[in-house]
């Protein structure tokens, strides 16, 4: 087994304190995430069940392990060893999921990368993890082949897809090489319960990813409890959506939710309302997650109502603020609402979920799932009072421990209000709690705009922008101002057909006095062709700053 360095974790005096909800103690101290995912389904009878959809083809779960076996045993006779890390940065497929299992199943840690970085982030990331293989599909190894040169841990490359001439001609190696040679029995490295399991980098949306390290145990738990309380899937669900399994929500949502239940996923490279809409009914999808803009775009879709999408029994969502109109709309075209929820990398998936309630609470992101505890602070740390504004805080089964935590690292995240502090976990999300305990998210904490002593939440502005009928897309962000602190500033999308300029500004914000106080109002604006966004749809404001 790979040794990790006692510094490549924080103390443990700064460690959070883990909740583990009765019903789950029992979990054994002995374990492995492919075992528990993959194999136990095998051995308890459901081998020949569905367990991947892909176009029209579909893997049971008896072939996904002989794959993952095979595999496995390719990465252990390149030399990786338990506790290695391997990079991934692949688009939804068969292969995907069959390389994250195998990964796992030989005690090893995937780390995803998002398929949108660049050379500097891929070769930052790979660096900062010390990995020792990367996993690539051949039509995202570009920025990888630029970041070979800065590679400082003899990082070797594994392609899937191309010419395998080609790719052994670049020094990589060829995945389906490596899998038709892998022996077909596999024994699962059965790893200790802080022994790591995953490493989720963050977004970077304010700064260089962060590695967010996830134990196994604390990832089975965290699993368990989403999948009980929220997604309820067992076999014979099917679980869609575009969320990317190279990205930290999409990973997962898509390779540990519907696998602890024993339940099948289709995975579709990348969304369009047709396809989207195409593999519900073909692939009979029973449990629909995606993010608000995603739901949006398949409102606006105009043949919609042309779809079978009667096997669907549930749709969530998370990343971005779902709005009053959206799960309205949503309601009104289908007869069903969104359930909505937050989560973070740091603390592996959801922590909160509208499915605590009876009926989803418009503009809410629900009440603390089973087993965490959540508190809304001042600037002191004292509790905030119902409908104040404040810091959200919280304990659960998962939690923030940073990987390599430098100090530069730390200035960084303090200024951010993330970390941990006192065994609680700072999301860096503000946030207030109404007196039945529902929460309702407002800003990440670095978005929210302070003007002239006013707290603007921007995602508030946003969504009021894009009511107009003019509005295709909109960002917002505060920008400094000598005399009020900062300013609110509107980046606009407008549709085709529209034209921006003074007059559109006026007859924006008069449109906008009906739906937001007038301190709230943009005070600037541009207009811009498109917005920068992350692979699954989160608004990059950092940028637009």
């Amino acid at each position: 087994m790979s040794k990790i360095p006692e510094n490549y974790l924080p103390p443990k005096d700064t460690w959070p304190e883990y909740l583990v909800p009765e019903e789950f103690a029992n979990t054994p101290d002995k374990l492995n995430l492919a075992d528990f995912l993959l194999d136990r389904h095998v051995r308890e009878g459901r081998g020949d069940n569905p367990a991947i959809k892909f176009m029209d083809k579909t893997f049971s779960y008896a072939q996904v392990q002989q794959m993952v076996n095979k595999f496995g045993n390719a990465l252990k006779d390149a030399g990786v060893e338990a506790q290695d890390r391997v990079g991934i940065r692949l688009v939804n497929s068969p292969q995907a999921i069959v390389a994250i299992f195998a990964i796992e199943k030989i005690g090893a840690i995937p780390v995803p990368t998002s398929p949108l970085w660049s050379s500097e982030e891929v070769a930052f990331v790979a660096n900062n993890a010390e990995m020792k293989y990367f996993i690539v599909n051949a039509p995202l190894m570009e920025p990888v082949e630029k970041a070979k040169s800065e590679l400082k841990f003899g990082t070797k490359i594994i392609v899937i897809g191309g010419q395998p001439d080609e790719v052994k001609a670049n020094g990589n190696l060829v995945f389906e090489e490596m899998l038709d040679k892998g022996a077909p029995n596999l024994e699962a490295s059965m790893l200790d319960a802080n022994d790591i399991g995953i490493m989720l980098y963050t977004s970077g949306t304010t700064g260089l990813p962060k590695g967010c390290v996830h134990f196994v145990k604390p990832a089975i738990i965290e699993a368990q409890i989403v999948n009980k309380y929220v997604y309820k899937m067992k076999p014979g669900d099917v679980l869609g959506g575009a969320a990317p399994v190279s990205f930290a929500a999409g990973f997962g949502t898509f390779t540990l939710l519907p696998f602890e239940g024993g339940a099948a996923i289709s995975l579709i490279p990348k969304f369009t309302p047709t396809e989207m809409m195409e593999l519900i009914g073909k692939h009979k999808i029973t449990v629909l997650t995606g993010l608000p803009t995603a739901y949006r775009g398949l409102m606006k879709f105009p043949d919609f109502k042309k779809y079978d999408i009667s096997s669907i029994r549930l749709y969530t969502s998370g990343g971005d603020a779902l709005g009053k109109e959206t799960l309205d709309g949503w309601v009104a075209l289908t007869g069903k609402p969104i359930w909505e929820g937050l989560g973070g990398t740091e603390m592996l998936h959801l922590v909160t979920s509208n499915t605590m309630n009876p009926e989803p609470v418009p503009n809410s992101i629900g009440k603390p799932l089973p087993g965490v505890q959540v508190r809304v602070v001042d600037a002191e740390g004292k509790d905030c009072k119902p409908g104040e504004v404040g810091s959200m805080i919280l304990k659960g089964a998962s939690g923030t421990l940073y990987w390599k935590p430098y100090e530069d690292n730390e200035k960084l995240l303090k200024s951010q209000k993330k970390g941990v502090v006192n065994g609680w976990n700072q999301m860096g999300d503000a946030v207030y709690m109404n007196e039945d305990g529902n929460i309702f998210f407002v800003s990440r904490e670095d978005d929210m705009i302070k003007s002239s002593g006013y707290r603007i939440g921007p995602a508030e502005v946003e969504e009021a922008i894009a009511k107009h009928p003019a509005v295709a897309d909109v960002g917002v962000v505060g920008i400094p101002d000598p005399d009020k602190g900062q300013v609110t500033k509107a980046f606009i999308v407008l549709k085709p057909g529209f034209e921006g300029g003074d007059a559109f500004f006026d007859e924006l914000k008069e449109f906008l006095k009906e739906h937001i106080a007038i301190y709230k109002l943009p005070r600037l604006i541009e207009y811009v062709d498109s917005l920068p966004r992350t692979p699954t749809g989160k608004l990059l404001r950092r940028k637009l700053r």
